[in-house]
């Protein structure tokens, strides 16, 4: 793992420690020096396999938004997204609706804690680990969760969404 430096209070991450919490999860957030918004960055500075990095990904399906959690070693086929959503298009959403649904700008957008009431959506690549590592609020932080606990935390439905 690359240098990670103190933990220093911050809204942004308080609120995703407390959303785990109301959840059962703890969140242990890690902070680095760099930014972590890539899942290849994230990975680089955790010391993990890019698949093993949650992309909480916010798309537009008929103007709703909705969350996918995608495995970092994964592209989304959005044919497949607009189906487990309902909708026949699924569009990526831009920075300002990503952050009016989630609170959180794209990169720093944690699985669960948003804004509003979004529904989410699990890849189901990301259970064949052991630990993923998820955006903590910032776009240099992040914290480890069993992602089983993941999914049953947030309720997400398990589903195909790689390309």
């Amino acid at each position: 793992m690359s240098e990670a430096r103190e933990q220093f209070a911050d809204p942004r991450i308080e609120s995703v420690i407390e959303a785990g919490r109301a959840l059962g999860i703890e969140v242990r957030p890690v902070t680095f020096d760099e930014e972590t918004r890539t899942a290849a960055d994230a990975a680089r500075q955790v010391g993990c396999d890019v698949g093993q990095i949650v992309k909480s990904l916010v798309f537009e399906a008929d103007g709703r938004p909705v969350l996918l959690l995608v495995s970092g070693a994964n592209r989304v086929d959005r044919t497949k997204g607009a189906a487990v959503a309902g909708v026949e298009v699924l569009d990526k959403a831009d920075a300002h609706a990503a952050r009016a649904a989630s609170g959180f700008s794209i990169g720093a957008t944690p699985p669960f804690g948003h804004a509003t009431d979004i529904p989410v959506f699990m890849d189901a690549d990301l259970l064949a680990y052991d630990e993923v590592w998820a955006a903590a609020g910032r776009p240099d932080s992040v914290f480890p969760v069993h992602p089983a606990k993941l999914q049953e935390a947030t309720g997400a439905p398990v589903v195909d969404l790689r390309a």
